[in-house]
C-alpha cells in the first residue's frame, strides 16, 4: 500500500495544471455558451455596431439585462466598444470568436 501512496505522491508533483488559468478559461468558454448571449452577438454581427438601448429593444429586454450580459461578452473579449459622443457601440471581435472556435476545434481532436 505504502508502494501506491508514492506513486500517488510522485504523479501529483509531475502533474502541473494551472487552476486559475483553466477558471478564466473557462469563464471565456461559459460567456458564449449561453442562449441569450449568442442572440445578442448574432444581432451585434448582423447591425455590424448597434448601442445597448437598440439591443434590448429588439431582443426585448430589460436594459439592467442587456447591460449585464454585454459586460459578460465584453469581459471575455467577444464584443468591443467604442464611444461616440454619449453613446457607446458594440462590435463583435470576430478574431476572438476565432481564436476560441480554433481552440474548441482543438480540444475535440
Amino acid at each position: 500500500m505504502s508502494e501506491t501512496l508514492e506513486k500517488s505522491t510522485a504523479l501529483d508533483k509531475d502533474l502541473k495544471i494551472d487552476l486559475l488559468q483553466l477558471k478564466k478559461s473557462a469563464l471565456i468558454l461559459r460567456a458564449i455558451n449561453h442562449k441569450l448571449r449568442q442572440q445578442i452577438l448574432k444581432l451585434i454581427h448582423q447591425k455590424d455596431k448597434i448601442t445597448v438601448t437598440e439591443i434590448y429593444v429588439k431582443l426585448r429586454l430589460e436594459q439592467s439585462v442587456a447591460s449585464q450580459h454585454l459586460a459578460i461578452l465584453r469581459k471575455a473579449g467577444f464584443v468591443t466598444t467604442v464611444r461616440d459622443g454619449k453613446f457607446i457601440y458594440y462590435s463583435v471581435n470576430n478574431q476572438r470568436l476565432q481564436e476560441v472556435n480554433r481552440f474548441a476545434q482543438d480540444l475535440l481532436k
